[in-house]
């Protein structure tokens, strides 16, 4: 890949894996770090990644740093903060998106990040189990139980609303 294609990979791409980032980690200084260590990875192996590898690249190396950065901040998290986290609260919601964003939140992190790639950015299975690591067989599986979830989750719409 040559200086000016990576130059139009980051014109392209940047948004899509900022977006796919925030919507995992919910906070924007994070997801900027990881999009740019993603950047600087593929920087690091310019010469041997083609420009039409170059988006399924930059989602698979974006969604590992995700993960490793969740695993980091897991070890760290204190006892207090993981209990005053599991209280639960009654709130009363008036916006769809923030009912669907916090039902995503609950998502374990593989469906989540499998259902952000398939509904949010319109992933391929088969692209998405390139990125995750996973058969597209495992993908579907994922992607069935997160909307199974997000369907029990939400309820009856009109309850909601």
């Amino acid at each position: 890949m040559t200086t000016k294609e990576y130059n139009k990979c980051v014109d392209a791409y940047s948004d899509g894996v900022y977006r796919f980032i925030l919507k995992n980690l919910r906070d924007e200084d994070k997801a900027k770090d990881v999009v740019q260590d993603s950047f600087i990875k593929m920087w690091d192996k310019v010469d041997d990644i083609s420009s039409e590898k170059a988006r399924s690249y930059l989602f698979t190396t974006a969604y590992h740093t995700m993960i490793d950065l969740i695993r980091r901040e897991k070890k760290q998290i204190s006892l207090e903060e993981s209990f005053t986290r599991n209280l639960s609260v009654d709130h009363q919601y008036s916006d769809l998106k923030e009912v669907l964003d916090l039902a995503v939140e609950r998502l374990p992190e593989i469906q989540k990040s499998v259902i952000l790639l398939r509904d949010y950015e319109g992933y391929s299975y088969e692209e998405i189990g390139d990125i995750c690591g996973l058969n597209e067989s495992q993908v579907k599986v994922y992607i069935y139980r997160a909307r199974l979830f997000l369907k029990n989750y939400i309820g009856d719409l009109e309850k909601v609303i």
